[in-house]
């Protein structure tokens, strides 16, 4: 499925991206081909800057339940949109093998055992991202990226030392030079390289 777009009054009342995907991802019917009755809860969502994820479940008649499975949607969202199509998503299923996969944790582990190739690609990629992102570092540590990495004053570098403010993270080389800033440091391949230790100093028994 490509682009959905819409303007206000096309999300039916609700005021953000979260609240009409919620809706649209609850609802029960009448399977039109076999007769029967269908229904699919959203178990837990989150959405994230560009993106939604939620744990479905789908069921059926007699309380019969499926494996709760994972939910997708790209989102862009502009309420000062000049044309005044505010909110546009895209949505796709685990089974399609997004390649969105920064799904939260509290996403993941909502999930039902799965089979699918594309489903279990999809989840190893996002738990792969999840231990990037959870990473820690400490205020004076110095890291180390995989390659130099070019800034706008010209200059490479791959070895940086930390410096926290409060949630904010500055980067100096490690000599102290220059600030520095990362986009989206802590989704990075990067290495906390450990302190240099001083030689030991050893000195003769005296006899």
């Amino acid at each position: 499925m490509g682009w959905l777009y819409m303007h206000r009054a096309g999300m039916g009342g609700f005021d953000t991206p979260k609240a009409y995907l919620d809706n649209q991802l609850t609802w029960e019917r009448e399977n039109e081909e076999t007769g029967t009755f269908e229904g699919c809860r959203v178990i837990r969502s989150v959405s994230t800057t560009g993106a939604y994820y939620a744990a479905v479940q789908r069921y059926g008649p007699n309380n019969q339940t499926h494996a709760i499975s994972a939910v997708i949607c790209l989102v862009r969202w502009n309420p000062k949109a000049a044309d005044g199509l505010l909110f546009g998503y895209k949505d796709m299923d685990e089974n399609s093998g997004p390649v969105e996969a920064w799904c939260p944790r509290s996403i993941l582990e909502e999930l039902g055992p799965t089979r699918h190739p594309y489903a279990l690609d999809w989840r190893n990629r996002c738990y792969r991202q999840l231990r990037l992102k959870e990473r820690k570092i400490a205020d004076g540590d110095m890291i180390r990226l995989p390659e130099p990495m070019k800034f706008t004053d010209g200059s490479e570098h791959a070895e940086f030392r930390v410096t926290k403010r409060g949630a904010r993270i500055e980067l100096s080389t490690p000599d102290g030079r220059g600030r520095f800033r990362i986009s989206r440091l802590m989704e990075r391949r990067f290495e906390v390289v450990p302190p240099k230790r001083a030689p030991r100093t050893f000195f003769p028994a005296t006899p």
